[in-house]
């Protein structure tokens, strides 16, 4: 094979690193800002908040910089860097207002609260952990027990065979358990709170907590006999058989039904830290109406007040004022200007979010302002990304990360902002609408129809078209899944 030469150009587009971060940046919610700005403290002792005071004992100088080893600098420059160094732009004060400027002592200023909810509580595990100390068991039997605790779910259940964590104890923690001990163990922690902990499956689950009622009388004995030998009949809502094989009327099915319904699917799934991130939710954005005139305001904890290290600037001071500058002050000195430079990139990113998250959701705000005003969902118009970002001179990737982890707290609720995209749909008057309105005049059908007799989707698609909207059986069932409306013969009831 003949090697060769040639000469090729090629267009390229790359992302500068601040544009990166910008990026990354645009996807972190408001309740995770925090947390990065303190991440990027840490990294650049040259950024830091402008309530931060400065201890004389603690601040660098610059003979601590001379101290170090090259090692400790990142400075791959080339001679004329460390002979041509202009710190001017670095040391100016213009771009700092007097802060006699900012305040008027006539009207003092209101403490703004920055302050994020925040939950003092212990894990699920940790509070199935805690009712171990309740049972009598050996050193040997305590290891074995909090392994099964640890391998049950989030739901509450316990999910994994006994031969895994039998296989789990052997490689782990050298435990020889046969699977009889494993069970015997999980019935004693069947019994922890919350009732139905530690099954296996869901009827297990369900008869943990009926056990617990059985004093309760014959409607709870009753109830547990459904599940325990037509549990797949129920599940189906196959009640005929049902009532054929127990011998029940339908007062006897309605009670075991009410009961049923009252029970927890998934015991573990309101306990500790499992849904915090459901729990509550912190908005990045408020839109507050006042007589018909919508205000958008920022979170104020998308503004932190930031700026470039007052200690670090002295440093550079020092040098310029300085008439020696060997070859190590140099060195100081650049390691020092990159810092700050990545402190001044790291603020514009933070002012750019900012610009960006206020841009894109003013455009939401205005391109739906009817629902706003109103709060009626059928008032929401088909919307893309591709409007917003036509409306805002934004990247259509740019608008997806802002939608993607926001929300917007209005006087009707708090909503994400993916809920105000949705595609479009024909009418007969070749009008086109939002298919959220659709979704909603859907709920609202289902809602209001008999549940002796369910509508089927193909019932739906006719009141559908016969309010003008043009769309398909299949559509309907998509939409339905959607909003997680089971079929018809499952919402059936007596």
């Amino acid at each position: 094979m003949a090697l060769s030469q040639s000469l090729q150009q090629k267009l390229l587009q790359k992302l500068s690193p601040q544009q990166i971060q910008l990026m990354k940046l645009l996807q972190v919610p408001t309740a995770n800002l925090e947390e990065r700005i303190k991440e990027e403290m840490e990294e650049n002792p040259a950024l830091e908040t402008a309530d931060e005071t400065h201890d004389e004992n603690e601040t660098e100088t610059m003979e601590d910089f001379e101290n170090t080893t090259d090692e400790d600098f990142e400075n791959d420059g080339s001679e004329d860097e460390y002979d041509n160094i202009d710190i001017s732009e670095y040391v100016s004060d213009e771009d700092d207002i007097a802060e006699y400027k900012l305040k008027d002592d006539n009207y003092p200023e209101l403490d703004e609260k920055q302050t994020l909810p925040f939950k003092i509580e212990s894990s699920f595990h940790e509070y199935l952990l805690d009712q171990l100390t309740m049972l009598t068991l050996d050193e040997r039997q305590r290891k074995i027990a909090e392994q099964i605790v640890g391998s049950i779910d989030d739901d509450g259940y316990l999910r994994r065979d006994y031969g895994a964590i039998a296989d789990d104890l052997a490689f782990r923690q050298n435990i020889s358990a046969t699977e009889e001990e494993i069970g015997e163990l999980v019935k004693q922690i069947q019994q922890f709170d919350p009732p139905g902990i530690c099954a296996r499956e869901l009827r297990e689950c369900l008869l943990l907590q009926l056990e617990r009622k059985r004093q309760e009388g014959s409607e709870v004995e009753m109830t547990i006999n459904i599940l325990t030998d037509y549990f797949d009949e129920f599940t189906k809502k196959h009640y005929e058989k049902i009532q054929r094989g127990l011998s029940l009327t339908n007062d006897d099915l309605k009670a075991a039904i009410n009961q049923i319904i009252r029970l927890n699917p998934k015991p573990g799934g309101n306990i500790g830290e499992v849904n915090k991130a459901e729990s509550y939710i912190i908005p990045d954005f408020f839109i507050h109406n006042n007589n018909n005139i919508l205000e958008l305001t920022l979170n104020s904890k998308n503004a932190p007040d930031l700026r470039i290290s007052e200690g670090y600037k002295d440093m550079l001071r020092d040098y310029d004022k300085g008439s020696k500058k060997d070859r190590r002050q140099k060195e100081a000195v650049l390691f020092i200007k990159q810092k700050i430079d990545a402190a001044k990139w790291f603020i514009d990113a933070i002012k750019q979010r900012q610009n960006t998250l206020y841009t894109t959701m003013h455009s939401i705000m205005e391109y739906q302002r009817d629902f706003f005003i109103t709060g009626d969902e059928t008032t929401l118009k088909p919307m893309i990304l591709k409007d917003i970002a036509e409306r805002t001179g934004l990247d259509i990737s740019t608008v997806s990360r802002v939608a993607n982890s926001k929300f917007v707290q209005t006087e009707f609720g708090t909503y994400r902002l993916k809920f105000f995209f949705s595609e479009s749909l024909s009418t007969e008057s070749g009008e086109e609408v939002s298919t959220r309105e659709v979704k909603k005049i859907l709920s609202d059908m289902v809602e209001g129809e008999s549940k002796k007799k369910p509508l089927s989707d193909e019932r739906l698609t006719e009141l559908l078209q016969q309010k003008g909207y043009n769309i398909a059986r299949r559509t309907v069932a998509k939409y339905r899944e959607q909003l997680n409306i089971p079929v018809a013969r499952l919402r059936k009831q007596l």
